[in-house]
């Protein structure tokens, strides 16, 4: 089955969390093969050193991106596998909550991740649209607003995640940080928009 497919299914995971990590890795994925692009370019020979180690840069984010696609689904499921445990007796019952809570900690930090590396991976894309082919404009804006929704998309399983947290000072704390990259990306796209419509 493939990746849209079993996310259209009626099973709980992959979701939105996933679905975010994915599309940044798409993001990513565009400003690699455009610092390649620009790589092979001919005549562009002594900037060849330049655009592949933008090229590998790229290439990290997008595999940590993808690590992360499954990383959330697994953060999920361990949720459901911490509400499974017995609760029998008083001892049981408080293992299985400090369970649930650790969790939940760390499916709230899972996209965090997914937000500080889609962030981290726009300036591939941001060198690629000032430096790169400028046939492939198009293709750095397309994976900058990947990026961002990639931010976006992580920040609201941040919020839903850390709603549940006991733990309220590193709910709050990583809420705030969360916040501050969205607000990095919000100013990330809209400076891509104007670039784009300055040069196309």
């Amino acid at each position: 089955m493939c990746f849209a497919e079993e996310t259209a299914s009626e099973s709980m995971a992959p979701g939105g969390g996933s679905i975010a990590a994915y599309v940044g890795t798409l993001g990513a994925a565009l400003g690699t093969m455009v610092a390649n692009l620009s790589a092979h370019k001919a005549g562009w020979d002594d900037k060849w050193e330049f655009y592949s180690k933008w090229a590998e840069k790229g290439q990290a984010y997008k595999d940590k991106l993808l690590f992360l696609v499954d990383e959330d689904t697994n953060s999920f499921n361990k949720i459901m596998d911490a509400f499974r445990l017995p609760k029998d007796s008083e001892a049981d019952v408080a293992a299985r909550k400090a369970a649930i809570e650790a969790a939940t900690q760390y499916a709230t930090e899972v996209p965090f991740q997914v937000m500080q590396t889609a962030l981290d991976s726009m300036e591939v894309m941001h060198a690629m649209l000032k430096d790169g082919l400028q046939s492939s404009l198009s293709d750095s804006a397309v994976g900058i607003l990947c990026a961002k929704t990639a931010v976006f998309g992580a920040y609201f399983n941040v919020k839903i995640n850390a709603k549940d947290l006991k733990d309220r000072a590193f709910a709050e704390d990583i809420l705030a940080r969360a916040a501050a990259l969205c607000e990095q990306a919000a100013a990330a796209e809209s400076e891509v928009i104007a670039l784009i419509n300055e040069k196309l």
